[in-house]
């Protein structure tokens, strides 16, 4: 059986890898599966939390966090397809740089 403190050092450590990724990564396709899995980070612990105070509010929870990246994704590839047809580049440096 998996016990909480495993389940809180999981959501923790892949919470910390997703903020290493946004903070270290210049592409920003790394950084958009970046921020994803900080969502799922939070998902884990709502569910996690849920386990340990036997109600479902954390299980709803996770689910509208599922939606929320889902609609994330959407967007995020519809603006990433935009921007590498205008400028060839995922780098955000250069994409930075074009703001006139």
């Amino acid at each position: 059986m998996i016990t909480e403190g495993s389940l809180f050092f999981f959501s923790i450590a892949l919470f910390c890898i997703g903020v290493f990724g946004v903070l270290v990564r210049r592409n920003l396709l790394f950084i958009l599966i970046s921020i994803e899995i900080m969502l799922n980070a939070v998902a884990v612990l709502f569910v996690a939390a849920s386990s340990i105070h036997n109600n479902s509010d954390g299980q709803i929870m996770y689910l509208l966090i599922l939606t929320l990246a889902a609609s994330e994704v959407a967007v995020g590839l519809g603006l990433v397809i935009q921007m590498y047809r205008r400028s060839k580049t995922l780098d955000v440096d250069q994409l930075s740089s074009m703001k006139g």
